[in-house]
C-alpha cells in the first residue's frame, strides 16, 4: 500500500532553515507528481510546493516563492522541500501528497495519498 512518511520538521528562528523529507514506499514514485501542503493553526490547508514526476516542472504558492525549493531523488523515492528564511507564518503542519498523474497541478483534487505530516515552528 502507499505510504509516506514526513521527516525534518522541528523548531526554528525566524530567518532559519529546515530541510523536510518525504520516504515513499508502496507505489512507481517516478511516476507521479508529488506535492508539500501545510494547515497552520485555525487555517485551512494550503498547497505549498508541487513538482513533476521527473522533476522539470514545479509549482509554488506566491507566500513561498524565493525562499522554499521542492525536489526529488526519484532513485531514492524521497521527495525533498528545503525552506529558508524561514517566518512565523510558515508555522504549519506540512504533508508530503501524491498526484494522481504527472503534472504538479495546484489544485487538491489532483492528489490521493497523503502522509501524516511533520510538524514546523518558527519562533524566537
Amino acid at each position: 500500500q502507499v505510504q509516506l512518511v514526513e521527516s525534518g520538521g522541528g523548531l526554528a528562528q525566524p530567518g532559519g532553515s529546515l530541510r523536510l523529507s518525504c520516504a515513499a514506499s508502496g507505489f512507481t514514485f517516478s511516476s507521479y507528481a508529488m506535492s508539500w501542503a501545510r494547515q497552520a493553526p485555525g487555517k485551512g490547508l494550503e498547497l505549498v510546493s508541487a513538482i513533476y514526476s521527473d522533476g522539470r516542472d514545479t509549482y509554488y504558492v506566491d507566500s513561498v516563492k524565493g525562499r522554499f525549493t521542492i525536489s526529488r531523488d526519484n532513485a531514492k523515492n524521497t521527495l525533498y522541500l528545503q525552506m529558508n528564511s524561514l517566518q512565523p507564518e510558515d508555522t504549519a503542519l506540512y504533508y508530503c501528497v501524491k498526484g494522481k498523474g504527472t503534472f504538479p497541478y495546484s489544485d487538491f483534487q489532483e492528489y490521493d495519498y497523503w502522509g501524516q505530516g511533520t510538524q514546523v515552528t518558527v519562533s524566537s
